[in-house]
């Protein structure tokens, strides 16, 4: 096929028309692609959002936390900070707290409310982390689902290439055309899942870092308020 003749026949086929004309398995792949890629594409949303107003409740909280004039005052106002890492944490480490002022009248076990203080931390950790599986799964697996689905596709065009009998360049194309729709989809879906799966767990990591940092600060105020 000559150069000119070539460049025609490309500009007649667009991307549609390659799925369209697609096998069932390659045209199977492709929709289960389509589907990691929506799924990855909503939680990216949730998760950005979510982690958007729970930076805002942080600062909110936090600031609220340091003007109190006790921890009294803070367990009062918590629900309205919600959702904050922050608040929960604090929760679990003024119920521990509040159990031990209640039983001996002041702060006698200070390993019990970091216990406490981490197991809030483990949880809110927790929290956060859900669904990031997900993209972790559909950054790693969709480039191999769209490889199987173009190796399958250039084994159905060199089939019918061999009976067709012929050698030309218009009579693969096609086919191949079809296969590498699949990778380029794999690809599509993988790689804002990786992007946002590093992003978000860079994110979490710094919010881990923030209630590390509060639980010390509780404790703080706890030994200043409550320390036998």
């Amino acid at each position: 096929m000559n150069p000119p003749a070539a460049l025609a026949f490309w500009l007649q086929v667009n991307i549609w028309t390659l799925i369209r004309r697609a096998q069932p398995l390659p045209l199977a792949v492709l929709v289960i692609l389509l589907l990691f890629s929506v799924f990855s594409w909503a939680i990216i949303f949730q998760k950005w959002s979510q982690f958007r107003r729970v930076r805002l409740s942080n600062q909110r909280f936090l600031r609220a936390f340091r003007k109190a004039n006790g921890l009294e005052q803070v367990a009062l106002a918590t629900e309205q900070f919600r959702p904050c890492p922050l608040a929960a944490v604090f929760e679990f480490g003024y119920e521990e707290l509040a159990r031990q002022v209640k039983a001996r009248g002041a702060l006698i076990n200070k390993e019990a409310l970091e216990r406490a203080l981490q197991l809030g931390i483990s949880e809110e950790l927790t929290r956060l982390e859900r669904s990031m599986n997900w993209l972790a799964t559909t950054a790693s697996v969709t480039p191999f689902i769209g490889l199987f689905g173009t190796v399958w596709g250039i084994i159905d065009a060199f089939q019918g290439l061999a009976m067709a009998g012929s050698a030309s360049l218009r009579a693969v194309a096609p086919g191949i055309a079809e296969a590498l729709v699949t990778t380029a989809m794999g690809l599509a879906a993988a790689i804002p899942a990786a992007i946002f799966y590093n992003y978000f767990g860079h994110v979490i990591r710094e919010l881990g870092a923030r209630m590390e940092d509060f639980a010390l600060e509780f404790m703080n105020v706890a030994d200043r308020t409550f320390e036998g």
